[in-house]
């Protein structure tokens, strides 16, 4: 049996409009030092989103997803965040915002498998 690891995760989350609080999940992002894993599931529910914004936003949230996304994978097109090593890049991710793209507060866990976690947490939390 393998020994259970510390990770860390984090809820990705649309604001569309700061001010009223109202948010739709739409990943997570999930960090396990000891299995050096770092990744990021992100799915984006359209009919929900209409619901908070206009298709003219859309755009603009894609690229921010998009560029989690990046970030996440080390992406030569990431920038300098790209360089950090796994944890700098899940501190700058998860780091506190007022942007229509947002985290929720990182939560700690154990997992022996951090690929079977993250998606069980996608399911529970973004589908």
């Amino acid at each position: 049996m393998q020994q259970q690891q510390l990770f860390e995760y984090a809820v990705i989350r649309i604001v569309p409009k700061v001010e009223r609080e109202e948010f739709l999940n739409a990943g997570v992002i999930l960090y396990c030092t000891n299995q050096k894993f770092l990744q990021v599931k992100i799915g984006l529910n359209e009919v929900r989103l209409s619901a908070f914004c206009s298709e003219s936003s859309w755009k603009e949230i894609l690229q921010y997803l998009n560029a989690i996304e990046r970030i996440c994978e080390g992406d030569n097109t990431a920038g300098p965040i790209r360089k950090l090593d796994l944890a700098g890049r899940f501190r700058w991710l998860t780091a506190i915002r007022s942007t229509i793209v947002q985290t929720s507060k990182v939560h700690p866990g154990f997992c022996t498998n951090p690929e079977e976690t993250i998606l069980k947490l996608y399911n529970q939390l973004v589908l």
